[in-house]
């Protein structure tokens, strides 16, 4: 075989059209992975409709272009310069890459440069430009290469279906090191049955966290996590009360981290009225980017020595350390309900993940 099929967008707006495309070739310090699974992404579709009048500052890679997040599969071969990884690993491909360069890359912290950007779906400056020609192949395509650095050894244990959500779990790791949450103490997970938010509330869990507040609107949706955990899972639910006002007569010191996992279309009010559960000291990391601005009153944030914390995504390094969890057992995502679709049915599952998704369901792309 020379030649895979790739599903690529072909205008702003337009529908994903499954081309044939010559199988790539890895560089020296490259790898090439026959995709097994990969994750269908729930924003995909604002991305390629909205992003260029949106966000103009985040830029997409040159159409027609193959898309997709959260790749796993095979290792096909590797460049003539790597040696930690061979053909038959399972693997899963981070996607987010930076130059190689900078100080921020050479400390192992790529998120941090300006170059960032992740294959398959938008960039996050100037030199994203330069690295979409460099990495132009992604998930959804038969075949893809990456860099030998951005690649993580799957444990047998981990299906690749399960892999196929790793990037949402990889934010919320991320998210939690920065909370840094300690075993016995609190924490808020605002938007708790998104994505985001079941991954979150299930490494809180694994993190040694004390009491977990589960924070959503949807009833049978926080009852359902309660039950992971009845002891340790609070539920709350958004309703004419205030959240912080819920959390504080259960704990009235406050919680002692709080990760904002809410959607991006939420409004900022949500997230202000829930920070003031959080104690003194304590530390609210946003991954989920609500529509804001959110205003802050510094005096109070001074005074508790409260800490607003930015985080994207998440290190190679740190989804090893996930890929740990896994095999270890101390992570189990059979609460996911499984969605498969074939290659040939992308632009259905966008449309199925944006009229029926929820934080429960995995929808993922499977190649043959």
């Amino acid at each position: 075989m020379t030649t895979m099929k790739a599903a690529r967008l072909h205008d702003i707006g337009g529908r994903f059209i499954i081309d044939e495309m010559p199988i790539p070739t890895p560089g020296p310090n490259d790898v090439l992975v026959k995709v097994k699974t990969s994750g269908v992404i729930p924003n995909l579709k604002n991305v390629t409709t909205h992003f260029p009048e949106w966000y103009p500052f985040l830029p997409l890679p040159e159409l027609p272009a193959v898309f997709g997040l959260d790749s796993a599969g095979i290792v096909k071969s590797v460049g003539s310069a790597v040696t930690t990884f061979k053909e038959g690993d399972r693997v899963y491909v981070n996607p987010g890459v930076g130059c190689g360069e900078c100080g921020y890359c050479n400390d192992g912290n790529p998120t941090l440069c300006d170059s960032y950007t992740f294959m398959g779906y938008f960039g996050f400056g100037v030199g994203s430009k330069d690295i979409f020609k460099r990495y132009p192949y992604a998930g959804y395509g038969q075949y893809m290469t990456a860099p030998v650095g951005n690649l993580i050894k799957l444990p047998d244990a981990l299906d690749f279906s399960v892999a196929a959500r790793f990037g949402y779990l990889g934010t919320a790791y991320s998210a939690l090191r920065k909370s840094q949450l300690r075993p016995s103490q609190s924490i808020m997970i605002l938007g708790a049955t998104g994505t985001l938010g079941i991954g979150a509330t299930l490494l809180a869990l694994a993190f040694g966290a004390s009491k977990v507040f589960v924070v959503a609107r949807n009833q049978e949706a926080l009852t359902r996590l309660e039950k992971l955990d009845p002891k340790r899972i609070v539920p709350i639910r958004m309703s004419d009360k205030s959240i912080h006002e819920q959390i504080r007569k259960q704990l009235p010191n406050g919680v002692d981290a709080m990760i904002d996992a809410l959607g991006a279309k939420a409004p900022a009010t949500l997230s202000t009225d829930s920070m003031q559960a959080v104690s003194r000291g304590g530390r609210i990391v946003q991954i989920g980017g609500v529509e804001g601005p959110i205003p802050i009153d510094p005096h109070p944030f001074m005074c508790a020595q409260l800490q607003y914390i930015g985080s994207l995504w998440f290190t190679p390094s740190e989804g090893k350390e996930i890929a740990k969890l896994f095999e270890s057992g101390v992570l189990d995502f059979s609460i996911l309900e499984n969605y498969s679709y074939p290659l040939e049915k992308i632009n259905e599952a966008l449309n199925d993940i944006e009229s029926q998704g929820n934080g429960f369901k995995n929808f993922y792309i499977t190649h043959e």
